[in-house]
């Protein structure tokens, strides 16, 4: 959720000194500190340089694709910071913020590999030492529920997180999140009964939740233009980490007692974040919205290392500034953007947003990272005696479904803006769709190697393009008056949906076996559907752009049904809202 942009009343009076601070006082006719290029293109010998303020909004658009590097009136090399890359300051930085979503991947994917262990006390019968049970028996249908209830919790996570990073920030929201994944870490660890153990999955879900939406909104914030593609992806990219190191470590702590130390070293990766977050800077967006604007532009220059930040910086202030223009009316509501009641119309945008979301987690992927283990057990008909030679082949096999995921998220990261969003989605989910329908085949037929074959397939086809584009969706489509409200509820409908899948994944596997993917099979399908005919592509455009040629009601976009929208004149306001 990108939330926190507006001021509150206090704010606003030191936002506007600041800017007639700058505009009067710090530039003179003649800079006395380096210039960014808007300056250095617009100079005259005759004339005063204009305030910072005053040359973005005339030259914004027609120096966009100057080079980073420029030199100032007296010949002194500098760096645009808007239009740097990906550098080592903010990387590190965004990597530190994303611990939280690779403790989230670490909550997820610890419970795969001891599942058998853990429910169906696979290691041996129950036995009791020091006051804890080797196992916690239980049937197939309550086991979904434990599994379950970690998303269900992170869709309780990602209501109030929003709200909650506006008021305390987005650093200290991390902070302050990380007393979940403790909580949730040593309920779990403790656990003796079924309760306790679908407690402590519940509040680590509520840190998942929350990581979910405050790692995205304070590495989008913190990136440069250039890296925001990348960084938007980085998210799911960390998220596979962790199911992949988590998976490496269940190999040797799978077995009783050992299960509970895999559990309770997401504590510890909570506790070493915190420590690491006293040293990264807070979102400088969000400490303009809150008047702290010597702290915003320290934070800025924190990130852009070696850079001049002075017209990035200016740029923030006009954002902010005008999202408490009196003149603008007031922020619409979730349904008025949901109803299409909005001056411009976004009902398209904001289905496409909401079905992205629905379909990444109704693809079945999740399922193959909960249960893959169990489900290739039975593929590979393993004893009970081959059970317990931990690590089985179903394990290692495991181990390397979450590494392949992984690959593949780095892969769709670098081709994504050369192919664009659109094709990779219409590829990725035919892919997943024809590998779902192999493991269908091989399982029919008992071919344990197929099905294993067929799951690398599918977990790698979709990580690649239909597991990450949703994550970017909803910043690429909507304009920022109505992301917000939407975001919220699309993290909502996504956490849902896994909830949804992840309790009925192992039942449906014990109801209908070796057919156990031909609803996924459909529901791919559905999505490759989507992105033939009806799903937005924002590669290359601008946000105002995008609005001008998807807006209007539900319909096909492309193909012989489609019905474009003919683009319209909009108002001042609407164009600034889009923007």
């Amino acid at each position: 959720m990108a939330a926190g942009d507006g001021l509150n009343s206090k704010a606003q009076q030191p936002i506007n000194s600041y800017i007639q601070t700058q505009t009067e006082s710090t530039l003179p006719s003649q800079p006395q500190r380096p210039a960014s290029i808007y300056h250095a293109a617009d100079r005259s010998a005759n004339q005063s340089s204009p305030s910072f303020i005053s040359t973005i909004s005339t030259n914004n658009d027609k120096n966009k694709d100057f080079d980073v590097g420029e030199a100032d009136e007296r010949g002194i090399s500098h760096v645009d910071s808007r239009y740097s890359r990906l550098n080592r300051p903010l990387l590190l930085c965004a990597i530190v913020a994303a611990i939280s979503s690779i403790n989230y991947g670490w909550v997820i994917g610890s419970i795969n590999i001891p599942s058998l262990v853990i429910e169906e006390c696979s290691g041996g019968p129950e036995t009791w030492t020091n006051g804890f049970p080797s196992c916690i028996p239980m049937s197939s249908t309550l086991w979904g529920l434990v599994v379950g209830l970690t998303p269900l919790g992170a869709w309780a996570g990602s209501m109030f997180s929003g709200i909650a990073a506006d008021r305390f920030g987005r650093k200290r929201m991390l902070m302050y999140n990380n007393a979940f994944y403790v909580a949730g870490a040593l309920l779990s660890c403790t656990a003796t009964s079924i309760a306790q153990l679908s407690i402590g999955r519940f509040v680590s879900g509520i840190g998942c939740g929350v990581a979910a939406n405050v790692v995205s909104t304070y590495n989008s914030e913190a990136s440069t233009v250039r890296s925001r593609g990348f960084l938007g992806g980085f998210q799911q990219l960390m998220i596979l980490l962790g199911v992949f190191f988590s998976q490496v470590v269940s190999i040797g702590l799978s077995d009783a007692p050992l299960w509970r130390v895999l559990f309770a070293i997401s504590a510890a990766i909570a506790i070493g974040q915190t420590l690491l977050l006293f040293f990264i800077p807070e979102s400088p967006k969000f400490l303009v919205s809150k008047g702290k604007l010597e702290e915003s532009q320290a934070a800025l220059q924190k990130l852009r290392k070696g850079l001049d930040t002075s017209v990035e910086f200016d740029d923030l202030l006009t954002t902010v500034e005008a999202s408490k223009d009196d003149s603008q009316p007031p922020s619409p509501s979730m349904w008025q953007v949901v109803s299409g009641k909005t001056e411009i119309d976004l009902r398209h945008l904001v289905f496409s947003a909401l079905f992205l979301m629905l379909s990444q987690q109704w693809s079945g992927a999740k399922g193959v990272m909960f249960y893959s283990t169990e489900v290739l057990s039975e593929t590979f008909h393993l004893s009970d005696e081959e059970i317990k030679q931990i690590p089985t082949i179903a394990q290692l096999l495991t181990l390397g479904i979450g590494g392949v995921g992984a690959l593949a998220v780095i892969i769709g990261m670098h081709i994504l803006d050369k192919v664009g969003r659109r094709s990779v989605l219409i590829v990725s989910s035919f892919a997943t769709t024809i590998c779902a329908a192999l493991i269908v085949v091989g399982s029919q037929l008992d071919i344990g190697p197929m099905v294993a074959t067929a799951m690398y397939l599918f977990n790698f086809v979709f990580q690649a393009g239909a597991g990450f584009i949703p994550y970017l969706c909803a910043s690429e489509l909507l304009p920022y008056y109505a992301l917000g409200s939407i975001s919220g509820l699309a993290t909502s409908v996504n956490c849902l949906t896994l909830f949804i899948v992840s309790f009925i994944f192992p039942i449906l596997d014990k109801a209908i076996g070796a057919y156990l993917f031909v609803p996924f099979i459909a529901t791919n399908f559905v999505t490759f559907l989507f992105g033939v005919f009806m799903m937005p592509e924002a590669k290359g455009k601008s946000i105002t752009e995008v609005v001008d040629e998807y807006k209007g009601p539900v319909r096909f976009v492309a193909g012989p049904f489609s019905r474009r929208q003919q683009p319209e004149s909009t108002g001042a306001i609407s164009d600034n809202k889009a923007n």
